[in-house]
């Protein structure tokens, strides 16, 4: 029996070693949950439409931190696609997009990929921007996706 288990042991080996290096070599930025956006900057999808629907929503910075294929089909109203912020390009097209705007300038992101509890694009972009001093950055809560949470309701999109 021991040698049974001695033998299953070392033909499932190789399976767990291979997980565990891809465990290792993946970006941390995938292990962050948008849960980890301070509660203060979140604002939900009814407030934002509000917000945007206002004469002064040309102060706001709008970025889209999803996939291309999503900010294709629709995005709201004035969004600027800033790259999916959970791979190194993504990260840089966001940084890219707002290198040269003032630090004080209002920043609304948003995403709606998936569920927000596993959305793999706010929290770095979330992340980034606070490194790069952005005093003024707002995050819209999309709870289950940006179809159901924003189109479906009516709100503003191109």
């Amino acid at each position: 029996m021991q040698k049974h288990s001695r033998r299953n042991f070392l033909l499932q080996l190789p399976t767990g070693l291979a997980a565990l290096t891809m465990a290792l070599r993946a970006p941390q930025s995938i292990a962050q949950s948008a849960t980890i956006i301070p509660h203060a900057a979140l604002i939900e999808p009814a407030e934002a439409a509000a917000m945007l629907d206002k004469p002064t929503n040309h102060r706001w910075k709008i970025l889209q931190v999803g996939f291309h294929s999503m900010y294709d089909q629709k995005h709201i109203r004035g969004a600027v696609y800033a790259g999916p912020a959970s791979r190194a390009e993504g990260l840089a097209t966001l940084k890219q997009a707002v290198d040269s705007l003032p630090r004080t300038t209002p920043i609304l992101l948003y995403c709606g990929c998936c569920p927000w509890t596993h959305c793999p694009n706010i929290a770095p972009a979330w992340d980034a921007l606070q490194a790069m001093r952005f005093q003024a950055v707002r995050v819209i809560e999309i709870t289950n996706n940006f179809g159901d949470d924003w189109v479906a309701k009516g709100y503003p999109v191109a």
